[in-house]
């Protein structure tokens, strides 16, 4: 019964996120006049189905770990004279719902819309909650610091109220740690309010093993310091619509920025690789956050929308981003690229992807304690 705890949390978030993209690609496509045949969430064998009115086959598939979405006509076109080949296999009008003779600009925002509709459901779950649930705007001020500890060393002070960290407003007490934390450099710029004066400091955190919130274990960055809400009471307020919004497209900005840099000290050599997981790790977290209620599982979802729609903007073939890459060179050359250089470019794409996954599924096994 336990592991159904994970694993049905994990399998409704995964469904929702890979819908929402997959629908993104529906959307333009559908927008365009491309036809599609089967709009399917999971692969493998099919479990159950409809058929809509357009001739579009909605079903679910054995294996709930992503999806597709399958056009009329579907192949890989590598040249002109394929293409020519192509057309002559369907009537006038069939051959105006093939994906390969839209003009390139369509294309590419059929593509694109997967992702797109990744980070819009971000900000509508995080302006969901900032409406709802509400943002908390306490004030990061400092109530205690350790001796010896780099905050001490730097020459921070109890009751300073820290503004910045590396060039990131600080609108509240619970964005510290996660500012601390998302650094990719050894050094982080912090300023504060001390006596109606703006002071900045430089500090290197130390990094330590610890557990989160929910038991997991971690590497954490510290400098030393305790922030406790005045009289241990949180401002937290309901946001209007508009104001939401703001701080929701804010907070889906700073997941891809964080993420992103992660990603490039990753290939620099600094980044920490053990911070990878997994769908098991993935499915792990999930359960763990849904035991906190509606909120905290809506947080983790709007989380995994970021970085599926941003890990499928890589230009890697096989993802989103790959498409998009060949795009480019077709808009720059004036013409696709050949089946000889596609076909190079996929053998790579499929490397790397398999890679990855054999890389974070053996986190994923040694954070369970395997390896």
């Amino acid at each position: 019964m336990e592991i159904l705890n994970f694993i049905i949390p994990f399998i409704v978030l995964l469904t929702i996120v890979v819908f929402v993209h997959e629908y993104g690609h529906y959307y333009f496509a559908r927008k365009y006049g491309v036809g599609v045949t089967d709009f399917s969430i999971g692969f493998g064998r099919e479990l159950f189905g409809i058929n809509d009115k357009n001739g579009t086959r909605w079903k679910f598939c054995l294996i709930p770990l992503g999806g597709y979405v399958k056009f009329f006509g579907d192949r890989n076109v590598f040249s002109q004279s394929e293409q020519a080949e192509l057309l002559k296999k369907y009537n006038e009008s069939d051959r105006k719902k093939l994906f390969v003779v839209k003009p390139l600009y369509q294309r590419s925002l059929i593509v694109f819309g997967g992702p797109l509709a990744n980070f819009i459901l971000a900000i509508i779950i995080f302006t969901f909650i900032y409406m709802f649930s509400g943002k908390d705007f306490t004030p990061a001020k400092i109530s205690e610091i350790q001796e010896n500890s780099p905050a001490f060393s730097s020459g921070l002070k109890v009751n300073d109220v820290i503004t910045e960290i590396n060039d990131n407003k600080i609108s509240s007490v619970l964005e510290v740690s996660t500012h601390i934390n998302a650094t990719t450099n050894e050094n982080v710029e912090i300023k504060v309010l001390r006596n109606e004066q703006e002071l900045s400091f430089i500090i290197e955190p130390k990094e330590v093993m610890s557990e989160d919130n929910l038991g997991n274990k971690v590497k954490r960055k510290i400098i030393g310091i305790k922030i406790s809400p005045l009289n241990n009471e949180f401002d937290k307020q309901k946001l209007g619509p508009t104001k939401a919004m703001y701080y929701a497209v804010g907070e889906t900005w700073f997941v891809t920025k964080t993420t992103l840099k992660f990603v490039g000290s990753m290939f620099q050599g600094k980044g920490d690789s053990s911070q990878l997981g997994g769908p098991i790790r993935i499915a792990k977290i999930t359960g763990q956050v849904a035991q906190f209620g509606l909120i905290a599982f809506l947080s983790i979802m709007a989380y995994i929308s970021i970085s599926l729609g941003l890990i499928n903007l890589f230009p890697i073939p096989l993802l989103d981003g790959g498409h998009l890459m060949f795009y480019a060179f077709e808009k720059i050359l004036g013409k696709p690229l050949s089946q000889k250089t596609q076909e190079g470019f996929f053998r790579i794409g499929l490397f790397l992807l398999f890679s990855l996954m054999f890389f974070t599924t053996f986190n994923d096994l040694k954070d369970l304690g395997l390896f």
